[in-house]
């Protein structure tokens, strides 16, 4: 069977290739089509990837409690310290940690004295529930006044943070125009809403917001003890703290943030907007090629079928063009893309990457682009009549 198709005529392929410079022209208008869906999934991956990563990678908790009112990290509601001991009653919980955030730090990069906005976290230092590269040595530099533990993957506008640490062992800066140490260093990374990360003691981060109250904090970490039922602990405790606060996983919370950037904001309308048009730009593209090389070779499908070939086999062949329209012109745009991403992160230090997930949706959307395209042009095939050769 093998050897019976491979002696058949390759007719899509000598077709789509008879003009070569109509044909170079198709898989670039594929190939653009493809970069432009790739760039605005990119994007809009790197945006909810960002905003999600603290959650996921930062905070340590088995359950976290925040307001009903709780929409995103960047614009918090507060409420009672009280409400997160509340939950000690339950005999299933260990132990819990309060936590601070603001978006309303400054840090003023020591090489250019410019100062930049950041995100601070202000946590227990008697257990501050985080994800810590080195926590045996962080742990006690945060439990001293005025320490900090700095975002080594933050912005390049604070300055070479890292490098100088690194290299100094102990880094003096100023944060909210007060004096502090950098005490180590962790990698969360920017993301839409903040630009870099700043990890220090509750005392600490009350001394750079003198006007904070200490018995109100943004989120409560919960710890469960070993062999809890997570989903039946966070049901109880829902019912415990009634109606005004959320009780959730974190990587339930981390949701919560994707949705508010996904439906609460312009953002994630904009990206997915960007990918209609890329996907429609690639149908008007393949059509008009397609249409231009059924117009071109009218006469020949109309010798064909004077042959006694049916409209079935004339259209298959049409879409095999549009198929390997589709397969070429993915091809270098997969390349390409992979080029932009890492030229995005390096500008901008956001978490853009390929992924299979991403270039497995990206082909199929071009694969029902190129064949949409083709069951538009049909039409124009199927009025190829043997009486078009005389």
């Amino acid at each position: 069977m093998l050897r019976k198709l491979l002696r058949k005529t390759p007719l899509a392929w000598l077709q789509l290739t008879h003009n070569k410079v109509r044909f170079i022209v198709a898989l670039s208008g594929i190939a653009f089509a493809d970069i432009l869906m790739f760039v605005q999934l990119g994007f809009e991956g790197a945006l909810y990837d960002s905003a999600m990563k603290p959650y996921r990678e930062l905070i340590q908790a088995d359950l976290a409690i925040a307001s009903t009112q709780f929409q995103t990290l960047i614009s918090t509601p507060s409420f009672q310290r009280d409400r997160l001991y509340q939950t000690l009653a339950h005999p299933q919980v260990k132990s819990v940690s309060p936590l601070y955030i603001s978006v309303a730090g400054q840090w003023r990069n020591p090489e250019t004295r410019q100062n930049r906005a950041i995100l601070i976290w202000g946590v227990d230092a008697g257990n501050p529930s985080v994800n810590l590269p080195d926590p045996a040595q962080q742990i006690p530099q945060i439990q001293q006044l005025d320490r900090v533990l700095f975002d080594r993957a933050g912005r390049p506008e604070y300055g070479d943070v890292a490098n100088m640490f690194m290299q100094k062992g102990e880094l003096e800066a100023q944060l909210n125009n007060k004096l502090v140490q950098v005490g180590g260093l962790f990698e969360v990374g920017s993301s839409f809403a903040a630009d870099g990360n700043i990890i220090t003691s509750d005392a600490t981060f009350l001394r750079l917001f003198p006007d904070r109250r200490s018995d109100r904090i943004e989120m409560g970490l919960i710890h469960l003890k070993e062999g809890a039922d997570v989903k039946q602990v966070k049901m109880e405790l829902a019912n415990l703290l009634s109606g005004d606060m959320r009780v959730l996983t974190t990587e339930e919370w981390a949701g919560v943030e994707k949705s508010y950037w996904e439906t609460g904001t312009s953002i994630g309308f904009i990206f997915g907007l960007g990918v209609a048009m890329g996907f429609i730009v690639g149908i008007v593209i393949v059509y008009q090629i397609l249409y231009s090389d059924v117009s071109d070779h009218l006469a020949e499908y109309a010798t064909l079928k004077a042959m006694g070939y049916s409209d079935r086999f004339l259209l298959s062949i049409l879409f095999q063009e549009a198929l390997l329209l589709a397969c070429l012109g993915f091809l270098p745009s997969f390349l390409l893309s992979i080029g932009l991403y890492q030229v995005t992160y390096a500008a901008t230090m956001l978490p853009i990457k390929m992924t299979v997930e991403r270039a497995t949706s990206v082909f199929v959307m071009t694969v029902i682009m190129c064949v949409t395209s083709g069951a538009i042009a049909m039409r124009k095939l199927q009025t190829a009549d043997p009486a078009d050769i005389f």
